[in-house]
């Protein structure tokens, strides 16, 4: 996962690319009976929760204007300021496939309130059924659909795996960065075990293209401290193979990532 994006007790999802948060190490008194223990305690929860920050590749910070779709072209550089208005073809964000390069090269069209669409990842260790809710955050469900409509995340690994808490991909197929992000949305529901949701760094409006399947309860409190992540649906079946895609990690950032074979969106 290149940027890291803030979490609970385990490091949290992060962006890939933006460079995750180091541990402080600093001297705790023994005067009082257990007041190291909770000094250790206090930093070890700080350092792993702004781990969780960077989330997606390519650094997290604001910059350029968007750029071409890297279905149609190499995006460089890092993702642009969110906000433009210019939408994917209108069958993207319906739910159908979309034709190879139409994905978006900003700001897609927000899904319709009280829509829903189905998205399906196929990996090898099986799929993943994930219930895309419009009502819960319409920029970056609308986002995240036209995105998997089009073909974006084909090809596409599970970067990040940090067992007991989540598991991060949506780097694109390519490897490069989506080129633009995505406004803030106020998070309405709660996290939990299932609950899908953007990945971001620590500056406003830097959701791009990746995302995070919660894989526990254990998560959920340094999840919910900060608030911040878009809560975009929850998985309605192949919670197995997300813990199997977990399972399978010899590393954070596995040696041997699983990859999304194939993205596709179902209306609803």
């Amino acid at each position: 996962m290149a940027k890291r994006r803030r979490g609970t007790q385990q490091p949290p999802p992060r962006k890939q690319g933006g460079a995750p948060t180091k541990p402080v190490q600093g001297a705790t008194s023994t005067s009082i009976p257990g007041l190291p223990w909770l000094v250790g305690g206090a930093i070890v929860l700080a350092v792993l929760i702004g781990g969780f920050l960077v989330l997606r590749p390519g650094g997290g910070g604001t910059g350029g204007g968007a750029t071409a779709s890297p279905r149609a072209s190499a995006v460089a550089g890092s993702s642009a300021v969110a906000g433009s208005s210019a939408g994917p073809s209108a069958s993207a964000v319906a739910g159908s496939s979309a034709v190879a390069g139409s994905c978006p090269t900003s700001q897609p069209p927000a899904l319709p309130a009280g829509e829903t669409r189905t998205v399906t990842i196929q990996t090898d260790k099986g799929a993943i059924g994930i219930k895309v809710k419009a009502d819960l955050s319409p920029i970056a469900a609308g986002n995240f659909v036209a995105l998997a409509g089009c073909g974006f995340y084909d090809g596409s690994p599970f970067h990040r795996v940090v067992p007991n808490f989540v598991i991060q991909g949506g780097q694109s197929g390519t490897g490069v960065d989506l080129g633009y992000t995505i406004k803030d949305e106020p998070v309405t529901a709660k996290y939990g075990r299932g609950v899908v949701a953007m990945a971001r760094t620590g500056q406003p409006n830097s959701v791009d293209s990746q995302f995070f399947i919660v894989l526990s309860e254990d998560a959920v409190s340094a999840l919910a401290s900060y608030n911040t992540y878009q809560i975009i649906g929850n998985v309605t079946s192949g919670m197995e193979t997300a813990d199997a895609i977990a399972a399978a990690a010899d590393a954070e950032s596995p040696t041997n990532p699983v990859i999304m074979t194939s993205v596709t969106v179902a209306n609803p």
